[in-house]
């Protein structure tokens, strides 16, 4: 039967040659405009991971947020602000050790340390993620907040023999160590951990520029 086969594909082109009336089928319409569609949408969401995405600041990864707040005073904003990473230290996905270190009552300063949860990937069947620790530093004054997360490192399945690591985003999330030489696409594994970076401070910075509007 399998001898069979082969002799009718080997056949195939000189009896469609024989027969003017055959062609190959296009796509149809839909079909290609789900494809279009599929391919315009990769390219936006990976743009915004790509080359620049990760300030680093005298060697450091730091993420910086600039918010100006009219109509609010230092100490108006140092409460929003508090109150914001001090919910997000009660959050199920953070860890025990999550907490507003130090703060400054006087000058309106808030240090807050983060050790949380941060999953790639959650199914039925797998769960992949990384213990993600930061800092976030918020400078309240009159009409404006300037907040920085910086000192970003993972731990990373450190309960397997040879697999789990531990490092910092300078070693692991820039452009040099999650990009393609060509800057166009993420690396398989770090790239993972940029991207995810990348998402939760969008989270992070959206929420608190959403509560001072």
């Amino acid at each position: 039967m399998k001898k069979l086969i082969v002799a009718l594909l080997a056949l195939l082109p000189s009896f469609c040659m024989a027969q003017s009336n055959w062609e190959v089928p296009e796509q149809s319409k839909q079909q290609q405009e789900k494809k279009a569609l599929f391919q315009k949408k990769s390219k936006t969401v990976d743009a915004k991971y790509l080359e620049g995405a990760i300030p680093v600041v005298d060697g450091k990864v730091t993420f910086t947020l600039n918010v100006d707040a009219p109509g609010k005073d230092a100490q108006q904003i140092y409460e929003t602000v508090y109150g914001i990473l001090d919910a997000m230290t009660k959050e199920e996905k953070q860890f025990k050790e999550s907490k507003i270190a130090l703060v400054d009552k006087t000058d309106h300063v808030i240090a807050a340390r983060f050790r949380e949860w941060l999953v790639f990937k959650s199914t039925a069947l797998s769960l992949d993620r990384t213990v993600f620790n930061y800092t976030i530093i918020a400078n309240c004054s009159d009409g404006h907040l300037n907040l920085t997360l910086s000192r970003i490192n993972y731990a990373y399945e450190l309960d397997r023999d040879n697999d789990g690591m531990e490092v910092n985003a300078e070693e692991w999330i820039t452009d040099e160590n999650a990009l393609n030489k060509a800057k166009t696409k993420l690396l398989k594994y770090s790239g993972k951990f940029r991207r995810k970076t990348i998402d939760r401070k969008d989270e992070i910075f959206e929420n608190i520029t959403n509560a001072l509007k």
